[in-house]
């Protein structure tokens, strides 16, 4: 095994020098050359010996070399082939690391982790491009992979949207998304300096660790995930005006009348102060009322 080189400014700056690598705006990329930073992914995706970690986006290699001193088996899928000399280069010293060139928004991740680790869940790192890091996430969630935590670099604002609740300006269908499959964690916040090159937007490390089964009870989960997407569409409009004009949802006014009022809730009530356990159970109301659901 070898011990981890990157991780400082000169570090990286060798290798990106010694293959006249230059950074790629489509990929969004930004190169952690911080130590600390990179200690705290590690320990908040708890990495023993026996996991197998998936990391996308391993970049240079740097936390990649840090995630195979600690797991039995890294994959790391990375999009820029650039980078694929890079790697096999900054990782020659890791037995226990496979590198695939790929882009994981058209890899079948439940395939993958059934080749490579028997089915058996895996932990997932990533310091992604901020403008993939929602499909990915959800990507993740919605196809059921199997994972047991996703340790992921994001742009602060995102990591605050996915761990706040009702009535806050951030709440929304990505926090609810993310509590209804997980327990969000924010484990730090990262400034911009901590990169290369330096982005314009702070960043925070976010940890979501998997619910064993989902913390409230839903029929239809589409069903409950158009409704909340419905409901935050048009943040101005009160929560029945946001379903009735949703292209996805067929239920009358009076139906979305009544479930509102079943719960409790009055016609003005808007997306944001319910809770999922409130739009579970509108979804399960709804979900019942289908069949008798007449023309908006």
């Amino acid at each position: 095994m070898g011990s981890p080189t990157l991780g400082n400014p000169q570090k990286t700056i060798e290798i990106l020098q010694k293959y006249r690598f230059s950074f790629q705006k489509k990929f969004g990329q930004n190169f952690l050359i911080d130590t600390h930073v990179l200690d705290k992914i590690i320990r908040a995706a708890d990495i023993g010996k026996d996991d197998m970690v998936l990391e996308i986006g391993p970049g240079i290699g740097t936390m990649t070399q840090y995630l195979a001193e600690a797991a039995r088996k890294v994959l790391a899928v990375e999009i820029d082939k650039n980078l694929i000399p890079i790697l096999e280069d900054t990782l020659s010293g890791y037995e226990n690391v496979r590198i695939l060139n790929e882009d994981i928004l058209k890899v079948d991740i439940r395939k993958l982790v059934r080749e490579e680790n028997g089915g058996k869940p895996v932990k997932v790192v990533a310091n992604l491009p901020y403008y993939i890091t929602t499909p990915i996430i959800m990507g993740l969630f919605e196809e059921h992979v199997p994972v047991t935590s996703i340790t992921v670099m994001v742009q602060k604002e995102v990591a605050d949207r996915m761990q706040t609740g009702p009535g806050n300006k951030d709440y929304g269908a990505l926090s609810l998304a993310v509590q209804y499959y997980a327990v969000p964690y924010i484990v730090a916040n990262v400034p911009p300096n901590c990169f290369m090159p330096r982005p314009k937007v702070g960043s925070a490390v976010i940890r979501l660790t998997r619910h064993e089964k989902p913390c409230v009870e839903v029929e239809d989960e589409r069903l409950m995930f158009d409704i909340i997407r419905a409901s935050f569409n048009q943040r101005r409009k009160t929560l029945a005006n946001g379903l009735k004009n949703s292209e996805k949802l067929d239920f009358s006014k009076d139906i979305i009348m009544e479930a509102l009022e079943c719960l409790g809730k009055g016609a003005g009530v808007r997306g944001e102060a319910l809770t999922l356990e409130d739009f579970a159970e509108l979804s399960n109301y709804l979900s019942k009322a289908r069949p008798a659901a007449g023309n908006k």
